[in-house]
């Protein structure tokens, strides 16, 4: 065992001594199995690329703001994007992803509206040999579509990271509403999980509401005015996306119901504004700018480096996201405004 030892420690020292000390570093990671170029250059594509890509809905302003991601990146890394809205509709997305998929594109990404609802069109698209990029929600269970790759933010972490703030505002008590996103969202899902493995860690918590709102602002003032007129005790509420929850607030605040304690998901600007105001208690960064620009990324990166699914690029890529504070607002609006985050 000493032997070992000794013979180890004099190949570091001529491993030292060969390097000098500019080396050092480098000659550390190799030793370590590591390469020593930790990153490789993010390059443009040498020819105009066209890309298509759709997400639920531009109504929604986190899908808005991908768009804009999207077309910035675009611009930057010689990529054309024709955009294909969802509308906020199962229906009216697949028919406009069947259009898309009548089209030939160098790659494509896609948000859908629900999991399930645009398989034959990727699967055609796909099988014209165009790269299909996820996006945020699943297409398909995974496996059953040979996407290039998923780029999505820990659904189930945001929603518990809200549930437990909201959980040490109001002490663990009190009677609670989740208004959900599109029920066939993979999003909306992970969020609705989150929520309920904290809420079961509270036995004083009682969940009175658990209605979907689909990411309709117009749905959720109805919900919430019925919700608001039958219940005159609630503590807390948790929404699956920002644009619900101040939309809620509008309705509270015309009731007189401010006291409720607010959470929600995405941290667009009017949302760190209002952490920041004090009008909401709680939201967690879904990174609209990251799962978009990325996505242009992989895709140049398939059709001009010729990355495969499972070997260059893995089939799932975490896009994650902070939770936003009142000493992190500022950051993270900077970082938005110039589609990083």
């Amino acid at each position: 065992m000493l032997d070992e030892l000794i013979r180890e420690a004099a190949t570091r020292r001529d491993v030292f001594r060969k390097v000098g000390k500019t080396g050092l570093a480098a000659a550390l990671l190799a030793s370590a199995g590591f390469d020593p170029a930790m990153a490789q250059e993010l390059k443009k594509s040498s020819k105009p690329l066209k890309a298509a890509m759709s997400n639920a809905g531009l109504q929604a302003t986190w899908c808005a703001q991908g768009k804009q991601a999207a077309e910035a990146w675009g611009q930057l890394m010689n990529v054309e994007v024709t955009w294909f809205d969802g509308e906020l509709s199962a229906t009216k997305q697949r028919a406009s992803i069947d259009n898309m998929a009548s089209q030939k594109w160098d790659f494509v990404a896609i948000q859908p509206f629900g999991i399930g609802t645009l398989v034959d069109p990727v699967n055609k698209m796909i099988d014209a040999g165009s790269p299909v990029i996820g996006m945020d929600t699943l297409i398909a269970p995974a496996g059953t579509v040979a996407i290039h790759t998923e780029i999505a933010p820990d659904n189930v972490l945001m929603g518990s990271l809200v549930t437990s703030a909201l959980m040490a505002k109001i002490g663990g008590k009190g009677n609670v509403v989740m208004t959900q996103g599109a029920l066939g969202h993979t999003g909306a899902q992970g969020r609705a999980k989150g929520f309920k493995q904290v809420v079961a860690g509270f036995p004083d918590v009682k969940v009175i509401n658990e209605e979907p709102a689909d990411w309709d602002v117009t749905k959720v003032a109805r919900i919430w005015e019925s919700i608001l007129t039958q219940n005159p005790d609630i503590a807390a509420a948790f929404f699956h996306n920002d644009d619900m929850a101040l939309a809620a607030y509008n309705v509270m605040k015309a009731k007189g119901r401010t006291g409720i304690v607010i959470g929600g998901v995405d941290a667009m600007p009017p949302a760190v504004n209002a952490v920041l105001d004090g009008v909401m208690a709680a939201t967690v960064r879904n990174p609209s700018c990251r799962i978009h620009g990325w996505s242009i990324a992989a895709g140049v990166a398939a059709v001009i480096g010729g990355e495969k699914t499972g070997k260059e690029i893995p089939a799932s890529i975490l896009a994650d996201g902070p939770v936003v504070t009142k000493e992190t607002a500022a950051g993270m609006l900077w970082l938005q405004k110039n589609f990083l985050i």
